[in-house]
């Protein structure tokens, strides 16, 4: 899931070579927080979160076989 979310935000901004995806493991749920650029923080978020919200979704249909909730946090 990692790789998935870092492959998607590097297509998306205009720095790659800053986004960073760290996982954060609870007995529950994984939660990926995402950090880019302060300059691409919108392209991520996207006109009324809509990007953010496309991302969320792609990751949970990939997590379908996992047991875990996952959280997509862009920080």
């Amino acid at each position: 899931m990692k790789e998935l979310v870092e492959i998607i935000a590097k297509a998306l901004v205009d720095h790659p070579e800053d986004v960073e995806v760290n996982e954060v493991v609870t007995e529950q749920s994984i939660t990926l927080q995402l950090k880019v650029a302060s300059d691409d923080m919108g392209k991520v978020i996207g006109k009324q979160g809509r990007t953010a919200k496309a991302i969320r979704t792609v990751v949970k249909a990939a997590s379908v076989k996992e047991e875990k909730k996952i959280l997509v946090e862009i920080i």
